[in-house]
């Protein structure tokens, strides 16, 4: 009988658990970005949970009841929900917004400080990422105004960080790492970049001493999340230069969610406004989305999906580029014959699943494939002359060249063509430890298998005549002693790089790292430990097989003193950084493999303040950031335009050390504004030659983001986007030995203006415009000043005068859009 009794007992306990209901959903705040370990309870009751690390929570309540539910958290407002009565088995959806808690209590102010401000992540608002002005609009386009990031080049969507090149930049989106296009050697042929800004949720940015967590790159980290919808929506962004659309929304209960975009683009119209009359055809095509599904409160599954087509056609008529002195000026006529035709290709899809054991310990499983297939042809010959232009300011050929006399040609000829495939399979965990009062250590965790296989035929050689002489590649010990005996060599390019290779990589890799926040006395303080491991095999047919591995452990520590009248943070970072070759890396300026290529080693030392304070009854924040790098078992490298070029040696040791300054806040009443500077020096000592420029160092950075309207008109609105960068040391040829050339090219002086009109937006509402979340047109004027910048140097030889002049690859002068903007 007791047996029955038992059954009937547990019987009932199911059957009143299944009619109880639910309340779920993700704690935001008010940058959209989860928020974790926030108290959800029920007043009154001992009923409560506490949300994960994605801010998700879920809470089981008794049904046809009156309760108040409460959202509580140390660093924010609490939000109460009153009344609630929810029927036996209904599922609720509640996706509450926290707003930050600020109290003043006679003169100690008490702010919250996110775990980000601790680590010296930098966050950045999505909306200001989509209004800001670029020739290149995007999250890179916002980077380049902040210091320590460096790119002298608008067209193209790659940037170097305090000294490092466009490779040692890590990019993550919803913890997945992501990849760029292979054989891209100029900016004109990347198109968009790899982040669908539409889709993006919240941007964080780090410029060194980053987490153990962050994989195996150099200099910085980019850490992107996707949102993830609780409604309908969609918007379209139509301007000159191409349009993107997006649409978004929810299904089955708000289980399934889903954000898509497409993305056209067509840079004809920079293309066209250069010096270089050509037939261009630079189309630029993309479709990502972001899918997830919760099968249940515990278990989500995301999709996270991209299809990328770059079409690049270039077939270059004329061009003249007058340079030289109001005194001695010099005009080059170049004739083209030849055209090239590029194409990238790429296709990436990631699946994620995500598991709560409890509400301490989260799982996660990665996977992840990349396929991309690049070709790359041209046959281009270009024909020079030399002349002098008319400076007759009256005339009707005032800038023409009257007379113009033949200096020889240059052939360029090109067949390269890469498939390569990146399979990877990560786990991830975290465990936080619950402790009392304003404080929480956490654990996580990682390990990842990566299989990368490449395919790549590279076929580039350039031929040289100047005046009817073919010129020999430099440093040949040949000797012509013409006419009195003949020379019988035979004709070779100036340059010739020929290589066949198939490569396979495979990878392991894993992290481990513990942070802390809590109290010392009434200072509040942050530290967090890790450490990486990465172990890589390099193997081929044409040689035997490398194998390596290296360690990384770093650290951080941040104290926030508890001080009357200021608000002041203080943190360190420390800790060794390794680069493991990539295939480009491998890849010597011959374009053979070379397989024991090291890991670079760079050890950071990071020193950081963040001084908050109020002007004008208005918030703002100074950061500041000195900083020193070592590194050692350096791969030197040229730098061409956007195209590395590595000599896939350890050969080398550098430094780099500077100090990054920043100001931002509301400048003007209710918009974020800053003001960026920056200084750097980076150099290399290659086989103890001793120590000279690398081709990174760029020594200022000043940079301004401004955001303004008209007191009486809010609707019209301006958004300005200022850069100025010192010059690079790219002026010299590459095949020069950099110990005898250090030419620096011009600085780097671009304004980018932006000007509105908002019809509607959530600070200006219109009953015309009322079916909108937001309309705005506008015009956007780049390069406003129509400043002349340069990222590369043509190199024409003329056997005449035995000399070489160097002629500037001038970059986009002023250009003009309009644009037009609609979300529903």
């Amino acid at each position: 009988m007791k047996y029955i009794s038992f059954l009937f007992f547990v019987i009932v306990s199911i059957a009143a658990h299944a009619q109880q209901a639910t309340i779920q959903g993700i704690i935001l705040n008010e940058q959209q970005q989860p928020i974790a370990n926030v108290n959800v309870s029920i007043q009154g009751s001992t009923v409560g949970t506490i949300s994960n690390i994605n801010g998700y929570y879920e809470l089981k309540v008794d049904p046809n009841t009156s309760l108040d539910l409460r959202f509580s958290s140390v660093s924010y407002s609490s939000v109460i929900v009153n009344d609630l009565i929810l029927k036996a088995g209904e599922i609720l959806e509640l996706n509450p917004v926290m707003k930050v808690d600020v109290q003043q209590i006679a003169t100690v102010i008490v702010s919250a400080t996110t775990d980000r401000q601790f680590s010296g992540i930098t966050t950045i608002d999505p909306q200001i990422i989509r209004r800001i002005p670029g020739a290149q609009p995007g999250v890179e386009n916002i980077l380049l105004s902040l210091p320590g990031v460096n790119n002298n080049n608008e067209l193209s969507t790659q940037y170097a960080v305090r000294g490092g090149n466009y490779d040692e930049n890590l990019i993550y989106i919803n913890e997945i790492e992501v990849y760029r296009p292979f054989l891209i050697r100029s900016g004109q042929q990347e198109g968009l970049s790899v982040v669908n800004t539409d889709l993006v949720r919240s941007v964080d940015f780090s410029a060194g001493g980053f987490q153990a967590k962050y994989g195996d790159k150099l200099s910085s980290v980019l850490d992107l999340e996707y949102r993830r919808p609780t409604d309908f929506s969609a918007g379209i962004d139509a301007s000159l230069l191409g349009a993107n659309a997006f649409v978004e929304g929810t299904a089955f209960a708000k289980a399934l969610t889903a954000t898509a975009g497409i993305r056209y683009r067509d840079n004809s119209l920079f293309i066209n406004s250069r010096e270089t009359v050509s037939n261009a055809v630079p189309r630029f095509f993309d479709a990502q989305t972001y899918i997830t599904y919760r099968v249940n409160p515990k278990f989500e599954l995301g999709f996270l999906g991209n299809i990328a087509v770059n079409s690049y056609d270039f077939e270059p008529r004329d061009r003249q580029t007058n340079f030289g002195t109001i005194q001695e000026p010099i005009a080059v006529v170049i004739d083209y014959q030849g055209q090239e035709e590029d194409q990238y290709e790429t296709y990436f899809g990631a699946l994620k699943a995500s598991y709560d054991v409890n509400d301490q310990l989260n799982l996660r499983l990665i996977s992840s494939v990349y396929h991309t297939q690049e070709q790359e042809h041209f046959d281009i010959l270009a024909q020079y002359g030399l002349g002098s232009p008319n400076t007759d300011i009256g005339s009707r050929d005032f800038g023409q060249v009257d007379f113009v006399t033949g200096i020889g040609s240059e052939l360029e000829h090109g067949r390269n063509d890469l498939d390569a495939l990146i399979a990877t399979l990560e786990h991830r965990g975290t465990f936080v430890f619950k402790k009392e009062g304003n404080s929480n250590d956490q654990l996580d965790w990682g390990i990842k298998a990566n299989i990368e296989d490449i395919r790549d035929r590279v076929r580039e050689y350039t031929v040289v005549d100047s005046a009817g002489f073919n010129v020999r590649p430099p440093g040949g010990n040949l000797r012509n002693d013409e006419p009195y005996t003949p020379f019988t060599a035979p004709l070779v390019p100036f340059t010739s790089i020929n290589a066949d290779n198939e490569v396979q990589i495979s990878r392991v890799q894993g992290f481990a790292q513990y942070s802390s926040r809590g109290y010392l006395g009434n200072s509040e303080i942050f530290w967090n430990l890790g450490a990486r491991f990465h172990n890589w095999t390099v193997s081929g047919d044409a040689f035997e097989d490398s194998n390596q591995t290296v360690f990384s452990p770093r650290g951080q520590f941040a104290i926030k003193p508890y001080w009357q009248n200021t608000d002041m943070l203080f943190r360190i970072s420390t800790g060794v950084y390794h680069q493991p070759p990539f295939y480009r890396e491998l890849r010597d300026e011959n374009g053979s493999v070379v397989p024991d290529v090291k890991a670079q080693q760079s050890v950071h030392f990071v020193v950081g303040n963040d001084w908050s304070f109020n002007w004008n009854d208005r918030p703002f924040k100074l950061t500041s950031e000195a900083y020193y790098k070592n590194l050692s078992d350096v791969n030197t490298y040229t730098l061409e335009n956007v195209r590395i070029r590595y000599r896939a040696n350890n050969e080398a040791k550098a430094y780099a050390y500077g100090l990054d300054l920043r100001l931002n806040g509301e400048f003007i009443k209710g918009t974020e504004s800053w003001i960026s500077a920056g200084y750097l020096k980076t150099e290399e000592n290659l086989n103890d030659r001793g120590f000279i420029s690398r081709p990174t160092d760029q020594r200022l950075k000043f940079a301004m983001l401004f955001q303004d309207y008209v007191p009486n008109l809010p609707q019209l609105r301006m958004y300005l986007n200022l850069v100025y960068n010192t010059g690079l040391p790219g002026g010299s040829p590459n095949y020069a030995d950099p110990y005898d050339f250090q030419f620096r090219l011009r600085d780097y002086r671009r304004a980018d203006l932006g000007i509105n009109y908002v019809f509607k937006d959530e600070k200006n509402d219109s009953r015309t415009f009322a079916n909108f979340d937001e309309f705005y047109i506008g015009a956007e004027i780049y390069n406003i000043f129509d400043n002349q910048n340069s990222i590369t140097n043509i190199w024409v030889r003329d056997i005449a005068s035995s000399r070489q002049i160097a002629i500037p690859n001038f970059l986009t002068p002023r250009v003009l859009n309009f644009r037009v903007v609609a979300r529903f």
